[in-house]
């Protein structure tokens, strides 16, 4: 780690070093748990139109060929071509907010494990991974290219993005929305953030009608991620503390056991908005945190979704289709 004006960042070498491990870890703990057939992008034969062939017994009329049926005279089914491949877009929150941890890691670094498995388990089968980056100040992309060593790219330049000072303006709806603009062949999109940013006490989040928006061309997965310190606090006494994405400070009594009680139901119906606000776009939710083994939740996230028929996830999203969704 080094130390900048705006707090610790990670440094090149110390980012390396970390993608290596996570890339190991990734290898050593999730492949053999999560390897399994392949599923396409769209139930059925596919979408994408073929060539046509003369039509026989047993075809679908669904897929009749009129215009080379009437210049030919003779019926003619028109093929289509199976979707072979999966896009699968990153959605990165990088704000101050994720410049936090208390426990085994800062929330950021929980951020770079996430999107290293789904990275991992994206780009086999020749599939594309691009990615929307955003620090609160600023964003950027990196198209979706195949590739190992594109992969790699994107890990690193996603590691060693600056950290972000307070009263940014770009949000986490902001790059949601910047996603849909140009509209992006079909796919899987991975949104990993806290959700916290302007939850109301009521309505919908910022960031709920773009990710609604998202979804009714893209499988999309929430990866909440979030610190212990977020839900409880402990009795330390008085102290202040500062928000990160305004830097407005507050002295808090912690002693007190009212104020601790206020504290976690205030947490706790944040947090279950957050959930509702994922369900109500459509995402899966996957929940990681700082004080737990991030692998065993993601190997029970992949697991769980596999139950469900035609469902998309990272580990089997690509090269074959079947059944209905």
């Amino acid at each position: 780690m080094s130390t900048t004006d705006h707090g610790p960042s990670l440094d090149v070498a110390s980012s390396e070093a970390l993608l290596r491990r996570l890339e190991l870890v990734v290898r050593g703990k999730l492949d053999g748990l999560l390897q399994g057939n392949y599923l396409g992008l769209v139930p059925g034969p596919g979408t994408e139109s073929g060539e046509s062939r003369q039509y026989v017994t047993g075809d679908d009329v669904r897929l009749m060929d009129w215009p080379v049926t009437a210049r030919t005279t003779i019926p003619h089914v028109r093929q289509t071509v199976a979707d072979r491949e999966l896009e699968c877009w990153l959605v990165v929150d990088l704000s101050p907010s994720m410049d936090f941890g208390t426990a085994l890691s800062e929330k950021r670094e929980l951020v770079l494990a996430a999107i290293t498995a789904v990275v991992h388990l994206s780009v086999r089968g020749g599939n594309r991974v691009g990615a929307v980056v955003g620090n609160g100040q600023s964003s950027y992309r990196i198209p979706a290219l195949a590739g190992r060593d594109h992969a790699r790219y994107l890990l690193r330049r996603i590691a060693n993005t600056e950290r972000g000072t307070s009263g940014g303006s770009v949000g986490l709806a902001d790059l949601l929305a910047s996603l849909s603009r140009p509209p992006r062949r079909r796919g899987l999109v991975a949104v990993v953030s806290d959700f916290v940013e302007s939850v109301p006490v009521d309505g919908p989040a910022p960031w709920e009608r773009p990710l609604r928006a998202l979804s009714r061309r893209h499988q999309l997965i929430g990866i909440e991620v979030l610190d212990p310190r977020e839900l409880a606090l402990p009795a330390a006494g008085l102290v202040t503390f500062a928000d990160p994405e305004t830097g407005r400070q507050l002295e808090v009594q912690t002693s007190s056991a009212s104020v601790r009680q206020k504290y976690a139901a205030a947490a706790s119906v944040q947090r279950a908005r957050i959930a509702l606000g994922l369900r109500r776009s459509g995402a899966a939710h996957l929940q990681l945190r700082t004080d737990r083994d991030w692998v065993d939740d993601v190997v029970r996230f992949v697991l769980a979704r596999r139950r469900f028929n035609g469902q998309i996830d990272p580990a089997r999203a690509g090269n074959r289709t079947v059944g209905a969704r």
